[in-house]
């Protein structure tokens, strides 16, 4: 029996080794894959969003040490609505940076929507929904005659779009008339895309199950696809590991906003527009276009890139997405005023962009980096609000931190590998 016992813990035995040998392994190709990716970027010179995090969170921690109130729920939810109009406009100035150009004229075309929709809507009577779309549309339009000049007719990025600042804002104060501003229904359409919140729920919790799941999913498609065609993919553990922290950021926001006043609306919509960006320039032929043509105007042509074509798209896009920030900013305020138009939602817009890690020089950057260089940006004024800092501080500090920002984009670009010059 002893005997038999010492057989039968035998093959027990081997599968505990077996099972420890796996693990190892399995540890070490996460170990190697991290390590590799960690390499690769310092070699590149592209630390990706890790030092705009590290600066955010830098941020928050001063902020709340200065006061407790910065961190609370009711601060946060407020900033979580206020970053979404200047965010939108930072979008869409993403894309045209990733060409290596410049807007100038989407502050004033963010003030032309709100006028547009409030003329429509208040003074003409025309239905909200069809005086959104009519905003949108002059947005698009206007962008759509910026590009064109540019890549047509061949007129500087930065002076068709300085125009374009001093004519739209032109058009802006008309409509706005003698007051400088209109007021709209405080319960319209426009109104509640700031106003309109979720309560607890399945919208509040369900929607980040929903997301982490959706991640998990399109992680293991995506691994299981790149191993059949024999590239290079991510370990698992690193797929279950970057899905745990989604999942621990997503369910910690949702908590902390549903502690005063829900979910809203506005912050749904502006993540479902940067997902959806983000998409495009990545998964997308059209949006790997944007990418070439950032990278080299010669290079992208000889790859039969549509030159003319991808750059009055994306001067559409920005003008577009200038209409909806300027949608959210009039919805703030819940008035159209001349606010938008005066030059800090430029300002911040281009600040965001450049923040959040979208080179100046082109073919580096992401949608998210609207995302992160707004929460920056906006965290910084709301920091100093609480704290009573007079205006001129909080332009000085803004200033100060888009200038660090440019000057390692410079020094990157500089310093020789892929993402420098050789």
């Amino acid at each position: 029996m002893a005997v038999r016992e010492r057989q039968g813990d035998g093959p027990e035995v081997a599968g505990g080794e077996a099972e420890k040998d796996g693990g190892r392994r399995t540890t070490a190709r996460i170990r190697a894959y991290v390590v590799h990716g960690v390499r690769r970027r310092l070699r590149e010179h592209d630390l990706g969003p890790t030092p705009v995090l590290l600066a955010l969170a830098l941020i928050w921690v001063v902020f709340q040490s200065l006061n407790e109130n910065f961190l609370s729920a009711r601060n946060l939810s407020v900033l979580s609505v206020d970053i979404v109009g200047t965010g939108m406009v930072a979008v869409g100035i993403v894309f045209v940076l990733l060409i290596g150009e410049i807007d100038l004229s989407v502050g004033s075309l963010a003030g032309l929507a709100g006028a547009v929709f409030a003329a429509l809507n208040v003074n003409l009577g025309m239905p909200e929904w069809l005086a959104v779309i009519t905003a949108l549309c002059c947005g698009a339009a206007a962008g759509g005659l910026h590009g064109f000049s540019f890549a047509r007719i061949g007129v500087p990025a930065f002076v068709v779009t300085l125009a374009g600042l001093l004519a739209w804002n032109g058009v802006m104060l008309y409509l706005l008339g003698p007051d400088a501003s209109v007021n709209f229904s405080e319960d319209g359409l426009v109104a509640q895309l700031t106003s309109r919140y979720f309560g607890s729920g399945f919208v509040v919790y369900g929607l980040p199950a929903l997301v982490t799941a959706v991640y998990l999913l399109a992680a293991r498609r995506e691994r299981r696809r790149r191993a059949a065609a024999g590239m290079p993919s991510r370990p698992p553990g690193v797929i279950w590991a970057r899905t745990a922290v989604l999942a621990a950021v997503l369910f910690t926001v949702v908590y902390v906003l549903d502690r005063f006043e829900g979910l809203p609306l506005a912050l749904l919509i502006f993540l479902a527009v940067i997902t959806a960006s983000d998409l495009f320039l990545r998964r997308t032929t059209h949006g790997r276009q944007i990418l070439a043509l950032g990278g080299g105007v010669e290079a992208a042509r000889r790859a039969s890139v549509d030159v003319t074509r991808v750059r009055i798209a994306v001067f559409m896009v920005s003008g577009t997405l200038a209409a909806v920030g300027g949608l959210f900013v009039a919805s703030r305020l819940t008035s159209a005023s001349q606010v938008p138009g005066s030059g800090m939602l430029l300002i911040n817009a281009i600040a965001a962009a450049v923040i959040g890690g979208t080179s100046l020089f082109g073919g580096r950057g992401s949608a998210w980096s609207a995302l992160l260089g707004v929460l920056i940006i906006q965290s910084i004024a709301s920091g100093m609000s609480l704290l009573g800092v007079a205006s001129p501080v909080q332009f000085m500090i803004t200033g100060g931190v888009l200038y660090t920002a440019v000057v390692a984009d410079a020094l990157t670009r500089r310093a020789p590998g892929p993402l420098g010059r050789p």
